[in-house]
């Protein structure tokens, strides 16, 4: 099955009452998130084989992995959302993402999975704004 696709073919008609957002801003923000729960998981792998001095990095960049992936299975269920859980998870998704990437870019001269989670994360972040932006109740 093609995701994108069927983000793509989503009309507004299938939001929740009263909801409505910009499908190519939650097609851009599913897409972010996946990215940067690929580049987390793997910097996080990366982390734990270099030892314990990266611990609080390999920690944050798992819990940012499973962030993203929890914020995409919510936006495939679009008549679950509201609008207030919505936007708190998206909130939350952009201040693990600042606090992922801002930990990643300590380390981003040792370790070239770093570099890549943190953009990774900031691109995630602006995608998340972006989509909280095209919301309106």
């Amino acid at each position: 099955m093609d995701t994108m696709q069927m983000m793509k073919s989503m009309s507004t008609d299938s939001m929740p009452m009263g909801m409505s957002m910009d499908m190519s801003a939650m097609q851009d923000c599913i897409q972010a998130m996946n990215a940067c729960s690929t580049a987390a998981t793997m910097c996080s792998a990366a982390d734990m084989a270099m030892g314990g001095d990266m611990a609080t990095c390999a920690a944050m960049c798992s819990n940012m992995a499973s962030m993203a992936d929890t914020g995409m299975r919510m936006m495939m269920r679009p008549m679950g959302m509201t609008m207030d859980t919505m936007s708190t998870m998206l909130m939350a998704c952009v201040a693990m993402g600042k606090a992922c990437a801002e930990e990643c870019r300590k380390h981003a001269d040792m370790d070239e999975m770093c570099r890549y989670c943190a953009m990774a994360c900031d691109e995630m972040v602006a995608k998340c704004e972006a989509m909280m932006a095209s919301m309106s109740a």
